[in-house]
């Protein structure tokens, strides 16, 4: 921590350009550049880079970059900048796609039940557009579900979250007793010790939905980016890549 290098500069940089666009100029970019489901009709493959460089209030992109520097300049430092930046972006694309599987996993569960309940696609299509349906469905489908699908086909991911995971766990992997003084904890912790018990915390939010974060938070996405960096960590652990210029 302390130097600010190259890629971490300009990627600030650019993340703040886009959140003053977006938050502090008004410019309605995230129907184009958020991450959407698949079936949405605003839905692009480009979001699955471009959703990194969007975020949803001041205290998501304050966090995010603080731990973008933090965490990600040793690592910079060590790799190059090359490196860094094919780590970085591959964390996040790979959090997209593991983030959207997860929802597709899940509408698909319950588009099933509907439909299983005698709803017709047509009818589906309504309540994921409008939030409207017959009431008398909730004798057979219990509203979670019903909102639960309406969320996940009209709600889009957006922040750098994903790849600041796979940044973490390199970071853990690298310099697993780096001590990592936090505002909520007394005493500072391991790195080795405190990111997995952070991705665990992620992972138990994800399933039982019960979030200590707050509501609005993709856990599974950082989950998905911390997969993929420990793979990368593993592979290039094996193989080549020592250092890229």
């Amino acid at each position: 921590m302390g130097k600010l290098t190259e890629a971490i500069k300009h990627l600030i940089v650019l993340n703040v350009i886009f959140f003053a666009a977006s938050s502090l100029f008004g410019l309605n970019i995230g129907n184009w550049l958020a991450l959407y489901f698949p079936q949405n009709d605003h839905f692009g493959f480009w979001q699955f880079v471009s959703h990194m460089f969007l975020h949803g209030g001041f205290m998501h992109i304050l966090f995010n970059m603080y731990a973008l520097w933090a965490f990600g300049s040793p690592l910079e430092q060590m790799w190059g900048r090359n490196k860094f930046l094919f780590f970085y972006f591959s964390a996040g694309i790979g959090a997209g796609l593991i983030y959207t599987a997860v929802n597709y996993f899940q509408f698909n569960s319950i588009y099933n039940d509907l439909i299983g309940v005698g709803l017709q696609p047509g009818d589906i299509k309504d309540l994921l557009e409008s939030g409207r349906y017959n009431s008398g469905i909730l004798d057979q489908i219990p509203e979670k579900k019903l909102s639960d699908i309406y969320q996940i086909y009209n709600t889009p991911a957006v922040g750098a979250s994903g790849a600041i995971y796979g940044v973490l766990v390199a970071f853990g992997m690298s310099f697993p007793n780096a001590k990592l003084a936090l505002i909520f904890l007394p005493v500072p912790i391991a790195a080795k010790y405190f990111i997995p018990v952070l991705i665990g915390l992620d992972l138990f939010s994800g399933v039982t939905g019960f979030s200590i974060f707050g509501g609005g938070i993709a856990h599974f996405a950082h989950v998905g980016g911390a997969i993929i960096g420990f793979i990368m960590m593993k592979y290039w652990e094996k193989n080549q890549f020592k250092r890229w210029n």
